[in-house]
């Protein structure tokens, strides 16, 4: 697509506002929910994610950056960790630097040097698209360029993408972006170009501490799929309607 066509369908998309919408944080879910959040198929790919398992190392978030081609020194990834501290006045401090890509070596925290012995806990998140069945961002794209497979993935097509930003204001977990180079709409794609060929996604093979895991929610013997089914599984901002697909274990009720 000319620089020009696409300068035209952005001035010539009619204007779609973001619906005003509550902060909220996650849902427990019941195996039957669960696996009510997917319409029929032959395969679902679900994400899983423990967070007691997370040490905040970045290595997942180096392996995507490589694997995806996203440039590294710029400040947008297709995933990051968030740390949280919570300190014992009940205040939550948060931050991400670089996106969680090299680690969190020290104890500051926006510029702020946290006492060690006031604080009450601390955790990190791993944070992602939620691969959403009813995708807010597919809904919005005037283009077409967001679509979502068969098996539930949504992916972004550069070729038709017009910058338009829509999919990026109607996300409501803020995982989209603009790519810096192409200067079209980013956001991870569970790396379907290796999930799709039977490899495991850049930054499930990167992490040692199996935070980060991948599986088929149409496969009752799938390894993932069993604790989704068993366990206590949360998703992020349910109340949004968009039947996120990453189930998290072990999230703290202080994660926005």
């Amino acid at each position: 697509m000319s620089c020009s066509r696409r300068d035209f369908l952005k001035q010539s998309v009619a204007s779609v506002a973001a619906a005003a919408m509550p902060a909220a944080t996650f849902v427990l879910l019941t195996p039957e929910e669960a696996n009510a959040m997917v319409e029929e198929s032959v395969r679902r790919w679900i994400f899983l994610v423990d967070t007691e398992k997370c040490t905040g190392c970045g290595l997942c978030v180096k392996a995507c950056k490589i694997e995806n081609e996203i440039p590294y020194d710029a400040p947008v990834s297709r995933t990051w960790v968030e740390r949280y501290v919570v300190t014992k006045d009940g205040q939550t401090h948060i931050d991400s630097p670089n996106a969680g890509r090299d680690g969190f070596t020290t104890g500051a925290i926006r510029g702020e040097e946290i006492d060690p012995e006031n604080i009450e806990k601390a955790f990190f998140v791993p944070k992602l698209c939620n691969q959403c069945d009813n995708p807010p961002c597919v809904q919005v794209c005037p283009v077409g360029a967001t679509y979502q497979t068969e098996d539930g993935v949504v992916l972004v097509d550069q070729k038709w993408c017009i910058g338009c930003g829509y999919c990026i204001m109607a996300c409501p977990y803020g995982v989209r972006f603009f790519n810096p180079v192409t200067k079209t709409a980013e956001k991870c794609n569970f790396c379907y170009h290796r999930i799709s060929k039977g490899k495991e996604a850049a930054c499930v093979q990167a992490c040692p501490f199996d935070a980060r895991r991948m599986g088929d929610l149409k496969d009752p013997n799938d390894p993932v799929t069993q604790i989704v089914m068993t366990e206590r599984v949360q998703v992020l901002k349910d109340e949004y309607g968009t039947k996120p697909q990453v189930f998290y274990l072990g999230l703290d009720e202080k994660v926005r």
